[in-house]
């Protein structure tokens, strides 16, 4: 018999143990090891077997458990301690307070809204697949280390993304179990009255949509979802939240809809309820929630919270405190849209009333060459409605300005206005504690700013004591490794008398390699399969032998992700492999930490440049694991030749067997003749010398790097802040928004007029020198734009072999005179710092003190 109604009954706990409850709210304990040891000290094997939940912990102790604990004055006053340690945490001054007090040069803004399609906290906060899910939950625990002020803003998933397991046969099995709010780590955010907090949207051909709005508190910072299982809404909209990335088109758009509409309204909502200062800078982490700028600009047209704006003012308005983060290297991985289905949703009846059908269709319009017009793209439209935007690892900035260079077709790739910040990962949630407690050990500080200096106190650590832990963590490992082995093929209807070889998979003393990640096909999966006879006589060297431990799901429609976890599994299913290479299925943050401290080698092996970033492998490295990658996102900026191995690459070969054949042949060969022997090479204490000299070597140099709180103080650095002080400029009476509108609209229709007449130079002589001077003359004619609209450039440098000048220097010409008929005469003067093959050219760019980049309009005229 089914029940009609089910909900959580919340344990009554007794007034001594009533923190319990308070650090069980606040995320913090799933990176603070001293919190979990309070939850582990309340039932060993109740904390455990709930696979450290501690919200369900807190509902399975039985009462009399309570007495106890009430009674045992060491738990309560060590409970005591934690709670107050988590009360320091929140309301002391933290590295934003102190760095941004008193300063007025620059504009820290009061709060920063973070939207995202997914976040990974923790394993028993389910929301996230992959790679973009963890990055957003380690930003928003870095902000919450850093004290920066960040409300997250994403979507409740009532099935979150999928568990995996195998068939008997290999093949991806997907279950979606159902996720009770109640019994996970979160809060309904009410009104005044008591009532729940919900948000309302309107969609063509049905009544509004309402949502609901939960709360985590992540450390310092709030994370809002939004949850469209309500009472009320038709079935169609309570399955807008039903899992992460399923459905069919319309199905993906109503749940971006609700994101960056819905998520905007959440946020007000969530301000006026708390109190909470309303953001001044909205972070768009990947196109999915680019309609947060539509919304805003519906906002500004209709006056909800001041003057009503005409639409270009309240475009500019929005683009300047908006921030785009792009994290895809490839096309396939953009969402877009039929601009059927686009229009049909916001159209007289959608959520956005006030910003006309034709403007939305127009920002997501691939209206460059090579672009497709009859689809919404969605990251087009987030660069169109963010003044900033940046990839998220030097090379993929450089691949995204080729990828969106479209957009800007005036300007070379190099002057795409995407820069990069390279992104990191949150150390406390995943470095092992016996790392941290082999550097604190040993002098290093973990509350101080100074992350050089932990990383550096590894100096101290002698060479036996680094090793003994390395393999402490591997052992580790292993034991988890055989655990999940053994429920893994029960699952796949294995009897229990068939499992004895299990106990002895893997071995702690053998060379461990790991490789997790999500499978789609140019991560290459297999490529280890490449020649299965090579790999197998790696696996059983006599004398140095290697075992990988491997994860990852395909995404649930990818059929061919699908096939390359069959094949991997087949290989590993083979009696005299088995023992040294294991599949593990449904790859997760609990899985993922004890395999990064474990490994001591992570593999990865993308096509190259098709990997944004790559973080696994900075987790690895923060345990002291040694990177064996392609030169790809991450790798590619801080492989110095000591912290690790680079596989070469064979990208720009055309025939993609061949580059896998010769690719893998590299990745067997560092193996085989460089990773292998280093590791076996031991002195008389049993201890890898050189090996661990790789190890403290890639702790200092990879250390302070790889942080999540290095790239979230680059974010408020290099973006945060300065789109907050745009957006102040624009937004005191929002007379400079206006100005700025109708400023970009004057120069756009004066465009046409504006011409390089004329370009001489002078003083270079027969046969220049280098450091001999080059005075340039320009005349050019501007019609009705003053020089006080421009930017007239001197472009000059080495050229190639076609004229084409190469990482050329831009000078600026200053007006000198003016004539009749809008003609000006500009100069400049250049020294020649470079022989060989020299040249220049004159160009006209728009310029504005609120202008990004000179690329920003679009426009520019070259001599």
């Amino acid at each position: 018999m089914r029940a009609i109604r089910r909900f959580t009954v919340r344990p009554l706990l007794p007034p001594t143990l009533a923190a319990l409850g308070e650090l069980a709210a606040n995320l913090r304990w799933s990176w603070h090891p001293e919190t979990q040891d309070v939850f582990a000290a309340v039932d060993p094997e109740l904390w455990e077997s709930s696979g450290h939940d501690p919200v369900q912990l807190l509902g399975e102790v039985p009462a009399q458990r309570w007495e106890q604990l009430a009674a045992d004055e060491g738990f309560v006053r060590r409970l005591g301690e934690v709670r107050a340690d988590l009360e320091a945490y929140l309301t002391q001054p933290r590295w934003y307070q102190r760095v941004s007090g008193g300063r007025e040069d620059v504009a820290w803004p009061r709060q920063i809204a973070y939207f995202s399609p997914e976040f990974g906290i923790t394993a028993v906060l389910p929301q996230y697949s992959g790679g973009l899910g963890i990055l957003a939950g380690d930003h928003l625990k870095a902000a919450s280390d850093l004290g920066v002020p960040i409300i997250g803003v994403g979507l409740l998933y009532r099935h979150g993304y999928f568990k995996q397991s195998l068939s008997r046969e290999g093949w991806q099995q997907e279950t979606y179990p159902v996720l009770d709010p109640d019994g996970l780590p979160i809060s309904l955010l009410h009104e005044a009255d008591g009532s729940r907090a919900t948000i309302s949207l309107s969609l063509p051909g049905g009544p509004d949509l309402v949502a609901r709005i939960w709360v985590a508190s992540v450390g310092r910072v709030p994370m809002l979802m939004l949850d469209t299982d309500v009472e009320g809404n038709p079935e169609h909209y309570v399955d807008i939240t039903d899992r992460l990335y399923g459905g069919n088109s319309e199905h993906r758009l109503r749940q971006e809809i609700l994101l960056g509409v819905g998520g905007v309204r959440a946020i007000r909502a969530y301000c006026r309820i708390t109190g909470a200062p309303e953001p001044e800078v909205f972070h768009t982490n990947e196109g999915h929630a680019g309609f947060l700028g539509i919304e805003r600009i519906r906002e500004l047209t209709v006056g909800e919270s001041g003057p009503r704006l005409d639409l270009d003012t309240a475009i500019e308005v929005g683009r300047a405190s908006t921030v785009f983060t792009t994290h895809t290297p490839v096309p396939a991985g953009i969402d877009r849209f039929p601009e059927t289905l686009v229009e049909q949703y916001f159209g007289d009846a959608g959520p956005t009333p006030g910003v006309p059908v034709e403007r939305v269709r127009a920002l997501g319009a691939e209206d460059f060459e090579g672009g497709d017009a009859t689809v919404f793209n969605m990251a087009v439209m987030g660069f169109r409605l963010a003044q900033r935007a940046n990839g998220v690892s030097l090379l993929h900035g450089r691949v995204s300005r080729g990828m969106f260079s479209g957009l800007w077709p005036a300007f070379d790739e190099a002057e795409v206005p995407i820069t990069s910040i390279t992104n990191g990962v949150h150390a406390p949630t995943w470095v092992a504690r016996e790392v941290i407690a082999l550097a604190t050990a040993h002098g290093a500080d973990a509350e101080s700013d100074d992350t050089e200096g932990f990383w550096a106190a590894v100096d101290k650590v002698p060479a036996g004591e680094l090793w003994s832990t390395k393999r402490a963590l591997r052992s580790r490992l292993v034991e988890d490794a055989r655990q999940r082995l053994c429920r893994s093929w029960e699952e796949r209807g294995a009897a229990r008398a068939e499992l004895g070889w299990i106990d002895s998979a893997l071995d702690p003393d053998v060379l461990t390699i790991g490789f997790a990640r999500r499978v789609p096909s140019y991560k290459r999966l297999t490529l280890m399969l490449r020649d299965p006879e090579r790999l197998r006589s790696l696996l059983l060297h006599p004398e140095r032998p290697v075992q990988l431990v491997i994860a990852g799901k395909s995404h649930p429609a990818d059929d061919g992700g699908k096939k390359l976890i069959q094949e991997l599994v087949r290989f590993a299913d083979a009696e005299d492999v088995r023992h040294r290479i294991v599949f593990l299925p449904n790859y997760d943050i609990a899985m993922a930490q004890p395999l990064y401290p474990g490994c001591d080698v992570w593999l990865n092996n993308p096509l190259r440049p098709y990997e944004a970033c790559g973080t696994s492998g900075m987790k690895a490295a923060l345990n002291g694991g040694l990177n064996l990658s392609i030169l790809d996102g991450w790798w590619d900026e801080w492989f110095d030749g000591e912290n690790g191995w680079a596989i070469p690459s064979a990208d720009g070969l055309d025939d993609a067997d061949r580059r896998d054949d010769l690719e893998a042949a590299a990745l067997y060969d560092l193996i085989e003749h460089e990773v292998a022997p280093r590791f076996y090479d031991l002195d008389h204490d049993g201890v890898p010398v050189r090996w661990v000299e790789m190890l403290r070597h890639t702790f200092k140099s990879l250390g302070p790097k790889v942080l999540a709180t290095r790239m979230v103080s680059d974010y408020v650095r290099q973006l945060y802040a300065p789109a907050a002080g745009n957006a102040r400029a624009l937004n005191s009476d929002y007379a400079g928004a206006r100005a700025l509108a109708q400023w970009k609209a004057r120069v756009r229709a004066s465009w046409t007029g504006v011409r390089v007449e004329h370009v001489e130079a002078h003083d270079l002589g027969d046969a220049p020198l280098v450091g001999a001077p080059m005075t340039v003359r320009s005349y050019v004619a501007l019609g009705d734009l003053s020089p006080s609209d421009v930017e007239v450039q001197l472009v000059s440098g080495r050229v190639d072999s076609e004229d084409v000048l190469v990482d050329p220097a831009i000078t600026v010409l200053q007006p000198t005179e003016s004539y009749d008929g809008g003609r000006h005469r500009y100069d400049a003067e250049v020294g020649l710092a470079r022989s060989g093959p020299f040249g220049y050219t004159v160009r006209v760019v728009p310029a504005h003190p609120l202008l990004v980049a000179p690329a920003e309009l679009g426009v520019v005229t070259v001599a």
